[in-house]
C-alpha cells in the first residue's frame, strides 16, 4: 500500500475523488479511482525496472578526484566561460533544507556563478537569519528581502531582476544540485553557440538522503513536453529571453516554470534547446512536495493544464487539454473542418479469418467517415479467401487490387499508394483489429498538425499486453518496441506508455502519413522487402525536419506476424539479417543514439531498465571547448 501512503492515506481518498468529479465529471472520477486501485495493488510501475539506481548513480555519476581535476582543466580552457545566475525563491524555508540547497551551489566545480535569492517576506526568523548569514559570508550570494508576500511567481521575478548572468538556472529552496551540475551546463552552452534553453535529467532524494526514481529524459520532444513538464529540473534559460517574455506569470503558481518554458519555446528554434543526459538535480521528497505527491499542490496541476491550453491558443492550434488520472496531460486536437480523405491500405494473402475480422472492425468501429479502403491481394489462392475478396468488391468504399509479385511489403504498398485517392495514407496490417471508434480520428487530428509527418498507434496483443508503444532504436542491436509486453495496468516509464509523444519510428502495422510526403521521400525502400521498411521510412521523414508521433489513444489489437509467420525460420532469418545490415549501414549513427530514448537506459531489453554502464560514462570528449 505504499502508493496509498504517498497520496496521503485512505482518509483523504474520498476528498480527492470528489475534487476530480467536480473538475472532470463522472468519467474523470472513475478513471482516477481506477488508477489509484491499480497503483495500490500493482505498485509503482515506473520504478520496477530501475532497481539498484542508487548503486548505479554512485558507480557512474559520482564525481571522482580525477574527474574533478579534468573538469577544472576544461573550465580553465573556456575562452568565454558563461556566467550563470541561479534563481532561488524562498518563503519560511526549512533551514536545514535551505542550507543544503545553498551549499550544493557553493560546492560547484564550475566557479562562474551567482546566487540570486528572493525571500518572499518570510516570518520564520531562522530562515531570515540563515539568509543574512550567507549573504554576509559569500559575495556571490545576493538576497532581496521582499516586503510583501507575493507567492512564488513574484518572488522568482524578484530573483530574475537581480540576475547579471547570461543564463539563469532554477533551484527550489529544498532541492540540490550535483557538484558537477553547472560544469555540464557551461559545457553545453560552450558547445552549442545558439543554445537558449538547457535541461538535464533528474532524480529524487528522500529525507534520509537516498536517491531514487530517476527521470532519464530524451532529447527535445515537443509532444511529450505537452504531456508532462520534461524540462523541469534542471532548467536553464537565456536571461534576455526570460525577461523578454515577462518572466514568471502570477496565477500559474505551482507550475510557473512549466508556463515559463511553454512561453519561452515560442520565441526560439528547437535547435536552440539542448538536453544534458546526466542527472544534475536531486528533487527532495517530503510531505509538502509534489515530488512525492502531485495532489499536495492540486492547484499546480490545474495551472499546468491552463498553461498548456494558453500556449496552444497563442500558436493558433485548436485543441482541448485534459488532466489524466496520473496527473499528466492529454492534448485533444480538433479535426480539420473539412475531413481529408484517408486511404486505408491493407495487403493480404490467404488469411480470410484475420482479414474479415480486420475489415469488419474498420467498417463497424470507425467514426471517421471520409475513407477508402484498398485491399491488395498478393497471390491468394485459397477458395475462402478468394470468395471473401469477391464479396468485398461489392462494398462501395472498398477497392481490391491484385499484385502477382513475390511478397515484398514495400513494393506492394508503394504500388497501392499510387492508386490511392486520399490525402493521407493509412498502412495497416490485415492481422489488426480496431478497438474503439475514435482511433482514426485521433490519428488524423495529430498528423494534420504543423510539422508532423507520421502518426503511429498503440497496438495490443490479444492477451492485453503491449505490442507496440513506439519504436526505440538500438534495442538488441537494431530496434525494439517501447514497453513491450507491459500489461494494461502499467503506465510505463514515468507514464510514457500512456502519453502522446515523438519517437524516431513507429510500426508500419498501423501508420498514417501524408501522401504528398510519402511520395516526396520515395515511399518504402523496396530493398527492405519485409523488415525495417517502416523504420527506414520514418527516419527519412524525420530527416525532412518532420516529427513521428505516437498516440496511445488510437488502440488496436495486433495478431503480430500471424499473416506471414515469424522471422526465425532459416530462410527468413537470413533475410532478416540482410535487412538488418542494410538498415544499420544507412542509419547506424542514429540507431546507436536514439534521440527519443536515453543513453542511461538499456539497449538489452524493451523495459526502460538501467544501462550498466551508461553510454556516456566518464565521457569528456564532448566537453572540450570548440577551437
Amino acid at each position: 500500500m505504499r502508493f496509498i501512503r504517498k497520496i496521503g492515506g485512505l482518509r483523504v481518498l474520498p476528498g480527492k475523488i470528489i475534487e476530480v468529479f467536480r473538475e472532470q465529471g463522472f468519467n474523470g472520477a472513475v478513471n482516477k479511482l481506477r488508477y489509484i486501485v491499480k497503483q495500490a495493488f500493482v505498485g509503482d510501475m515506473h520504478t520496477l525496472n530501475l532497481q539498484g539506481y542508487e548503486t548505479w548513480f554512485k558507480r557512474y555519476c559520482a564525481v571522482t578526484g580525477e574527474g574533478r581535476k579534468r573538469m577544472l582543466e576544461i573550465t580553465d580552457a573556456f575562452q568565454n566561460p558563461p556566467f550563470i545566475s541561479v534563481l532561488l525563491p524562498t518563503y519560511n524555508s526549512h533551514p536545514l533544507w535551505l542550507k543544503a540547497a545553498i551549499e550544493s551551489l557553493r560546492n560547484q566545480i564550475y566557479p562562474h556563478w551567482e546566487l540570486c535569492i528572493a525571500d518572499d517576506a518570510s516570518t520564520n526568523e531562522n530562515t531570515v537569519a540563515l539568509l543574512k548569514e550567507y549573504c554576509e559570508k559569500d559575495s556571490r550570494i545576493k538576497v532581496q528581502f521582499r516586503k510583501k508576500n507575493g507567492h512564488i511567481s513574484e518572488a522568482s521575478n524578484s530573483a530574475l531582476e537581480m540576475a547579471e548572468g547570461e543564463f539563469v538556472a532554477l533551484l527550489d529552496h529544498d532541492d540540490l544540485f550535483t557538484e558537477d551540475a553547472l560544469f555540464w551546463v557551461a559545457t553545453a552552452i560552450n558547445k552549442n553557440s545558439g543554445a537558449a534553453l538547457i535541461y538535464s535529467d533528474e532524480d529524487k532524494t528522500d529525507t534520509k538522503g537516498r536517491l531514487l526514481e530517476p527521470y532519464f529524459k530524451c532529447d527535445w520532444n515537443y509532444h511529450l513536453f505537452l504531456s508532462q513538464n520534461m524540462v523541469s529540473h534542471l532548467g536553464v534559460y537565456k536571461t534576455s529571453i526570460a525577461r523578454q517574455i515577462g518572466g514568471f506569470r502570477k496565477g500559474f503558481e505551482g507550475s510557473q516554470d512549466y508556463d515559463l518554458a511553454l512561453r519561452f519555446i515560442e520565441l526560439i528554434d528547437e535547435k536552440q534547446i539542448v538536453h544534458i543526459p546526466r542527472v544534475l538535480y536531486h528533487w527532495r521528497i517530503h510531505k509538502q512536495s509534489t515530488a512525492v505527491n502531485a495532489q499536495s499542490k492540486p492547484y499546480a496541476t490545474k495551472a499546468a493544464r491552463r498553461a498548456i491550453a494558453e500556449h496552444l491558443k497563442r500558436i493558433n492550434v485548436q485543441a482541448e487539454v485534459e488532466i489524466l488520472p496520473i496527473n499528466l496531460y492529454r492534448v485533444k486536437y480538433n479535426l480539420p473542418e473539412v475531413l481529408p480523405m484517408v486511404s486505408i491500405i491493407i495487403s493480404t494473402r490467404n488469411n480470410p479469418e484475420l482479414l474479415q475480422k480486420c475489415m469488419e472492425s474498420i467498417l463497424k468501429k470507425t467514426s471517421y467517415k471520409n475513407v477508402e479502403i484498398i485491399v491488395v491481394d498478393n497471390n491468394s489462392d485459397e477458395p475462402e479467401t478468394v470468395k471473401y475478396l469477391s464479396e468485398l468488391q461489392n462494398k462501395r468504399e472498398v477497392k481490391i487490387l491484385a499484385d502477382k509479385r513475390e511478397f515484398n511489403f514495400s513494393a506492394i504498398n508503394n504500388q497501392a499508394a499510387q492508386n490511392a485517392k486520399g490525402e493521407f495514407l493509412l498502412f495497416i496490417n490485415d492481422d489488426t483489429e480496431v478497438i474503439h471508434k475514435e482511433w482514426l480520428s485521433e490519428m488524423v487530428c495529430i498528423v494534420a498538425q504543423d510539422r508532423v509527418g507520421v502518426v503511429g498507434a498503440k497496438l495490443w496483443y490479444p492477451n492485453n499486453t503491449l505490442q507496440h508503444g513506439g519504436i526505440i532504436l538500438g534495442i538488441k542491436g537494431v530496434a525494439g518496441h517501447a514497453h513491450k509486453y507491459f500489461d494494461k495496468l502499467n503506465q510505463g516509464y514515468l507514464g510514457r506508455a500512456n502519453l502522446i509523444q515523438e519517437f524516431s519510428a513507429v510500426t508500419g502495422a498501423c501508420m498514417l502519413v501524408k501522401k504528398e510526403l510519402f511520395n516526396r521521400v520515395g515511399g518504402f525502400d523496396e530493398n527492405l522487402a519485409i523488415a525495417y521498411n517502416d523504420i527506414d521510412l520514418c527516419l527519412r521523414i524525420r530527416k525532412q525536419g518532420l516529427k513521428v508521433v505516437w498516440t496511445p489513444y488510437a488502440e488496436l489489437i495486433h495478431h503480430e506476424s500471424q499473416s506471414r509467420g515469424d522471422d526465425f525460420q532459416d530462410e527468413k532469418y537470413e533475410r532478416l539479417k540482410k535487412e538488418s545490415a542494410y538498415l544499420l549501414n544507412r542509419w547506424g549513427d542514429i540507431i546507436q543514439n536514439d534521440p527519443a530514448y536515453s543513453p542511461n537506459l538499456t539497449l538489452e531489453a524493451e523495459n526502460f531498465g538501467l544501462a550498466w554502464p551508461p553510454r556516456l560514462f566518464n565521457d569528456f570528449r564532448n566537453a572540450v571547448p570548440n577551437e
